[in-house]
């Protein structure tokens, strides 16, 4: 695609780049929606700077992509369920997203893209880092594609959601958190592309093999997806936005600014099963 409306800035050559030209706050004509829609799918996770959202034009420009998912186990705030509250400060224990991963891949339908908006940032610290697995499944040999072709693995919100928000008032007695089988190896609805979809938050086991192998294969698998060869790591300003692919990237927040402030919220797309 010939990019008319907005201007492209890949940050590497595998992965990420800032896009110019687009005011996310105003409705977004098809034109423009077709060549943003192109650069993800291009870069994977594409970023915005200087941008002035509020709620609603935060869930608008998410709506161009699909139905808007809700968190099975953080709440939004009043009137809006769609709206993932990220903020960390000097009376937290823990960030979301600590550890690399794929937002929700314990849904049946993970979710297709998440759309972060930060408002408030610390002055030195609070990057986050992006894997393509478009990259991580490519550098594999042909043997480990073998193998891993046809698998499945389990993945599971059981373990990481359990009680983790009580410190937010959220009682989680008599819930049920999601979890589902997908594809070690799943193919892009879109680019058509095979990537990785196993990740240290949610993924617990590959079906079928003993534990000990299980684990092994993850573990590597963790390991290599983790290689700074796949990854681009974004510096966030206060109005900055990262629009990342969830069926092909992972990704990790650093919490590397403590006790300083670091706040926003989160519009989350909803997707398909992995195939």
């Amino acid at each position: 695609m010939q990019y008319e409306k907005i201007k492209v800035n890949p940050v590497t050559a595998r992965v990420g780049a800032e896009i110019d030209g687009v005011d996310l706050a105003k409705p977004m004509d098809d034109r423009t929606f077709e060549e943003v829609h192109h650069a993800l799918t291009e870069h994977c996770v594409i970023f915005f700077r200087s941008q002035d959202l509020d709620h609603e034009s935060h869930k608008d420009f998410g709506r161009r992509f699909g139905e808007l998912h809700v968190h099975p186990a953080i709440p939004g705030p009043e009137g809006h369920p769609e709206i993932l509250p990220i903020h960390t400060d000097k009376n937290s224990t823990y960030i979301a997203g600590e550890r690399w991963h794929s937002d929700v891949s314990c849904d049946q339908e993970p979710p297709l893209g998440s759309i972060l908006y930060l408002k408030t940032v610390p002055e030195y610290g609070g990057d986050t880092l992006f894997s393509n697995m478009y990259a991580a499944y490519d550098a594999l040999s042909d043997r480990m594609k073998e193998y891993l072709s046809g698998l499945t693995a389990r993945h599971d919100g059981e373990p990481q959601y359990r009680g983790r928000y009580s410190d937010k008032g959220v009682d989680d007695a008599g819930k049920v958190y999601p979890f589902a089988d997908h594809p070690v190896v799943r193919t892009h609805p879109v680019s058509g592309r095979k990537c990785l979809f196993v990740n240290p938050i949610f993924t617990t086991r590959i079906n079928g093999l003993p534990r000990l192998e299980s684990d092994s294969i993850l573990r590597m698998l963790h390991e290599h997806c983790a290689s700074a060869d796949f990854q681009v790591r974004f510096r966030w300003q206060p109005g900055s936005v990262a629009f990342w692919d969830n069926r092909c990237v992972q990704h990790l927040a650093i919490w590397d600014y403590y006790p300083n402030l670091r706040s926003g919220f989160r519009v989350t797309v909803k997707g398909d099963r992995p195939i």
